[in-house]
């Protein structure tokens, strides 16, 4: 990972202890003493994709670097109930003050790479890639978005500082398709930014006038149907890069896959998704 996103995940697990533990784990330091030693297991409940081994990690190495971690299943396995993913030795009184925020950060994690692996294994045989968006957890944005990555999917953009991504709002606040991507170029020339642009169009007639001026990396078909989407591919003619977005399901995906696009972004892989069952139990 690089130094922003350790930044982020550093902060991320800071304020997660804050909001658990606060003043102290007043149950186990009034139980255990301080100086028990001890081991406990990840031990997998539902079948799945396991993801945030490397997160749990740091999770323990910022709480106690004296915790001690024994991996027997990466990220990006498939598992199943009964699969012991680590054991990890230290402290007792360290052990149970993890687990939870381990627990939560790979359940989470795991349930989104399990979902994006579903979907990527249904685009298997076409040339398009499942990507996400941004509708994540607020704060677990980063660790969601390596998820998708472990379950084989595509990051669409990190936040609004890595892409300009114009969309219908922006498009009608700024009075244009054209206008919207002239401002862009402009901006970026003017800061000195190298950004990829996309732009929303919402029918062949903005589409048209996207072709017409250029000026774009990719265009994003927006509530278009499959048979509007290989029309739609069809003038683009693989001049820009192509996606697909909203209302689509995971039975209707491989329908707009077959249309030719090169990406379809699906918000359920964050927004909506079940967290794996698993549990941390003394050994």
């Amino acid at each position: 990972m690089n130094s922003t996103e350790q930044e982020l995940i550093d902060r991320l697990i800071d304020l997660s202890f804050a909001e658990d533990i606060g003043d102290g784990d007043h149950t186990t330091l009034s139980c255990i003493p301080a100086t028990a030693m001890g081991k406990s297991k990840l031990l997998i409940k539902e079948a799945g994709v396991l993801a945030g081994i490397e997160i749990a990690k740091e999770v323990f190495r910022r709480f106690d670097p004296e915790m001690q971690v024994e991996v027997f299943i990466e990220d990006g396995t498939e598992v199943k109930p009964g699969d012991v993913a680590m054991i990890v030795s230290g402290r007792v009184q360290s052990l149970l003050q993890t687990e939870r925020l381990m627990l939560n950060i790979m359940q989470r994690m795991s349930g989104i790479a399990t979902m994006t692996r579903t979907y990527a294994k249904r685009l298997e045989g076409t040339n398009t890639r499942v990507l996400d968006t941004r509708k994540t957890t607020p704060g677990m944005r980063i660790l969601e978005k390596m998820a998708v990555k472990i379950g084989g999917g595509v990051n669409h953009r990190i936040g609004l500082f890595d892409m300009i991504l114009l969309k219908d709002n922006h498009v009608d606040f700024a009075g244009g398709i054209d206008k919207a991507i002239l401002r862009a170029k402009e901006y970026c020339q003017a800061k000195g930014k190298d950004l990829k642009i996309e732009i929303e169009v919402r029918n062949f007639d903005e589409l048209q006038q996207v072709l017409d001026l250029g000026g774009v990396d990719r265009i994003m078909f927006d509530n278009f149907t499959p048979e509007m989407t290989r029309k739609a591919v069809e003038m683009v003619g693989g001049r820009f890069e192509t996606e697909s977005s909203g209302g689509i399901t995971f039975d209707t995906l491989r329908d707009y896959a077959e249309c030719g696009v090169d990406f379809i972004s699906v918000g359920a892989l964050t927004h909506s998704v079940k967290g794996l069952d698993m549990s941390f139990k003394a050994v």
